[in-house]
């Protein structure tokens, strides 16, 4: 067939089968009527051989043309013609004959300079469906190959409209070919593990091997609606669903569902909190319920009925006339946007779910009765997927908010995020109106203060000591190697190593100071790693050992990581247990009344709390200072709490590490802001930076006439300076008492003054631990007793 693509099928247009069926039903046929027309008309046709033979061009439909209508009137019924999108194909070509006349019409308002095609035709492809349909035709295979084949028609007012095709095959044979390759089970297996090699198809069916001789039938079914939806559902799972591209390919959806070339969509979004209408923020949707307004109060934007149909019941709101309506209602705001946008009529819809409305859709038209309460409800089954979109969408504008805060002022307490959140959204609103926007500074006023610290005591210390054993460990290792190395060679260079050696485990025998690892570090890399690249090239038992040394060392610093790995561990352990402890603790304690928290992991926990009316968007419970001591009583537990976890989770470990506890009291209020340079909340002003300098340096402050450290390992320490707060404290000490958190002993002590901060007095008291015992239950022990348990 002249123009026919590459394709496993020598097309041949043939009738020879639907003759045969016209044959069979003459045998069959009583009626005198009905079979003097068969008989006449079979002797017509068979005097056209080439029909029944196979035409090869699809020139020669033309000169057939008129048999051809004859041998299609049963299966084209002339009384059907104007209502039946039909015509007859050959499989996977762009070629139609025969077709009735409401087909006709369809591509007669397409245009003269439209082509019609499949939609999505991938040659490729088509000869792979070429070939299944001959596995599955000849060889009797059942290999599903089916795959909705579409037409996409615009009509007479440029509209794109989507027509599904229906095949019919029954009127065609595939045959072979001399050219045909015998197909074998292997090649069917082989083939379906290849759908992407064309090539190995093509070596199994090469082009034209088979021959197709017959025709198919096609017929349209117009769904364009079910289309678009589909359509719809893909747009609406793409992201930015409200810039400009997608807002367009949006409103063409919507022309194609309602016919109408010019129809607009709009979109305006609901806050609920406020009970008011707002814009669509950047480049998205209009709003023409708010027209130029970026918000308006929803009653005052639509009206009363307006109002109680959408906002309230949720319901459509069509107005088929927008000019009577103008009148009816004295020209309101809604009524005023619409004739300012020229507006005729126009659907407004609910977007709704979970009896809380989301937004309004808005489809308006320039003429009237165009839009009105009748096709408002083809909107029914299309707005479940908008209702998810927008769901969606609100939930990726939330976390946008998010993202500006944590990107602007990394992450936020949520008791303060309501702050953040409405600077956020005037950050995003300058940003995509202006492409300028800061964040500003965000404070509170009048807030109390409390800290708290968890400290790891001596952690410099025991970090030290693990790097001198690390570093006495490997220099221990490299003298073994050298000392049997001197067995197999005398050299001085090994003498001279180990005197070298000599040196640095005397001095880091003593105490470990700021350089002493570089020192090794330098001595290894200079004088031992050439030495020892020397001594493994001497036997394969010092190979081995050099080997083995070398698994010990850590590959990127070239030290040992033995004991400062049981240390930064048992740290890292201690801080992450420490910190989920009082996260959860957390949880309960905002209960109490929502104030800020933040913690820190250093080597330790320590935490900031700041509680006041200033710091809660919820107005309907108002702060009082009972909240205050609730919260206080709370840390103290708490960090009696941490202390005990402290211990627990080293049962276990290899290396044991002590803790001090202490809490500070600030009995003034003090303002807060973020800053944003340092990310983080401080301080205000230079009076209630007092309360930082005191956080900085109580921790290292002595007992008055003492050396003795206010911090000690089994001790809660509570500082404070105003007398009131010591009374508070006691109390809180003697209620903690009858409940096993603290023991006896309590300590009132005054300390020595720090730079900048005097008359500082301090509480100090025992904290008793609880341990497990498979015989006692549970058992409250002092410090002390708790050492020897671990010990």
């Amino acid at each position: 067939m002249k123009k026919q693509k590459d394709f496993p099928l020598d097309i041949r247009i043939s009738f020879h089968k639907i003759v045969q069926q016209y044959r069979k039903q003459l045998e069959k046929e009583t009626s005198t009527l009905s079979k003097e027309y068969i008989e006449k008309m079979l002797d017509y046709v068979t005097s056209f051989p080439a029909l029944t033979e196979g035409l090869e061009n699809t020139e020669d439909l033309m000169r057939f043309k008129d048999p051809i209508q004859i041998l299609m009137k049963d299966l084209f019924p002339e009384i059907l013609s104007d209502n039946q999108i039909k015509a007859v194909s050959i499989p996977f070509h762009s070629v139609i004959f025969n077709s009735t006349n409401k087909f006709r019409r369809i591509l007669d308002q397409a245009g003269q300079d439209f082509t019609l095609s499949m939609r999505n035709l991938n040659e490729d492809l088509d000869y792979i469906f070429g070939c299944i349909m001959i596995l599955n035709t000849h060889y009797k295979f059942d290999i599903d190959f089916s795959r909705p084949l579409f037409y996409d028609i615009p009509d007479e007012s440029g509209i794109l409209r989507h027509y599904r095709i229906d095949l019919n095959s029954d009127f065609a044979d595939i045959e072979k070919t001399e050219r045909s390759i015998e197909i074998r089970e292997e090649d069917v297996d082989l083939l379906l593990q290849n759908i992407e090699n064309i090539e190995l198809w093509k070596e199994k069916f090469p082009p034209k091997s088979w021959i197709f001789k017959g025709f198919t039938i096609i017929s349209l079914t117009d769904v364009t609606v079910e289309d678009a939806i589909s359509d719809l559902k893909t747009t609406l799972l793409q992201r930015n669903v409200s810039g400009k591209e997608e807002i367009e390919k949006f409103e063409e959806i919507f022309k194609s569902i309602y016919k109408i070339p010019d129809l607009r969509v709009g979109f305006t979004i609901f806050n609920e909190q406020e009970t008011c209408f707002e814009k669509l923020g950047g480049h998205g949707a209009p709003s023409f319920i708010l027209n130029s307004e970026e918000e308006n109060d929803c009653r005052a934007a639509m009206g009363d009925v307006a109002f109680e149909n959408l906002v309230k019941e949720h319901n459509y709101f069509t107005i088929a006339n927008v000019e009577n309506y103008a009148r009816k209602t004295s020209h309101n705001l809604l009524s005023e946007n619409l004739e300012a946008n020229k507006v005729k009529s126009a659907i407004l819809a609910p977007i709704a779910k979970y009896d809380k409305l989301l937004g309004i859709l808005e489809l308006v038209s320039y003429r009237k009765n165009e839009l009105n309460s009748v096709n408002a409800t083809k909107l029914e089954d299309i707005l479940p997927y908008i209702i998810t979109a927008v769901e969606r969408n609100k939930s990726e504008f939330e976390n946008r908010i998010k993202a500006v805060i944590q990107s602007e002022c990394t992450s936020i307490h949520p008791s303060v995020l309501w702050i953040f959140e409405k600077e956020a959204k005037k950050f995003i609103k300058d940003l995509d109106e202006d492409g300028l926007a800061s964040f500003k500074d965000i404070s509170f006023e009048d807030v109390y203060p409390l800290f708290g610290q968890i400290d790891i005591i001596a952690s410099s210390e025991a970090r030290n000591e693990a790097i001198q054993r690390d570093l006495l460990d490997q220099l221990k290792l490299i003298r073994e190697i050298v000392v049997i190395a001197e067995e197999v060679e005398q050299l001085n260079i090994y003498e001279q190593i180990k005197f070298r050696m000599t040196e640095f485990e005397e001095e880091l025998s003593g105490s470990l100071n700021a350089s002493s690892e570089q020192k090794v570090f330098n001595l290894l890399q200079r004088e031992i790693n050439p030495v020892l690249e020397h001594i493994k090239k001497q036997t394969p038992k010092l190979e081995e050992l050099v080997n083995e040394y070398r698994k010990k060392i850590n590959t990127e610093t070239e030290i040992i990581y033995n004991h400062r790995k049981n240390y930064d561990e048992a740290v890292q352990q201690i801080n992450r247990t420490m910190a989920r402890y009082i996260d959860r603790k957390q949880v309960e304690a905002q209960k109490i009344y929502p104030h800020y928290f933040e913690r820190y992991k250093t080597d330790g926990v320590e935490h900031n709390i700041y509680i006041g009316a200033a710091l809660s968007n919820k107005k309907v419970k108002p702060f009082d200072e009972v909240y205050l001591y609730n919260l206080r009583l709370w840390q103290l537990s708490t960090m009696c709490e941490m202390e005990n976890r402290f211990y627990q989770i080293q049962v276990n470990m290899p290396l044991k590490l002590e803790a001090s506890s202490l809490i500070l009291v600030y009995n003034s209020t003090l303002s807060i802001r973020y800053r944003m340079d340092e990310k983080k909340f401080d301080v205000d002003g230079t009076y209630n930076a007092r309360y930082e300098i005191i956080k900085k340096r109580i921790d290292k402050a002595f007992i008055k006439d003492s050396e003795e450290r206010i911090t000690q390992r089994g001790k809660i320490a509570i500082v404070y300076s105003n007398k009131a707060d010591e009374r508070e404290y006691l109390r809180y000490i003697k209620y903690l008492q009858a409940k096993n958190y603290l023991g006896s002993k309590v300590e009132l002590l005054e300390l020595e003054d720090v730079q900048g901060v005097i008359g500082l007095k301090a509480i100090r008291v025992e904290i008793l631990y609880h341990l497990e015992s498979e015989n006692s239950g549970e058992q409250v022990i002092t410090y002390e007793d708790l050492i020897d348990e671990l010990s």
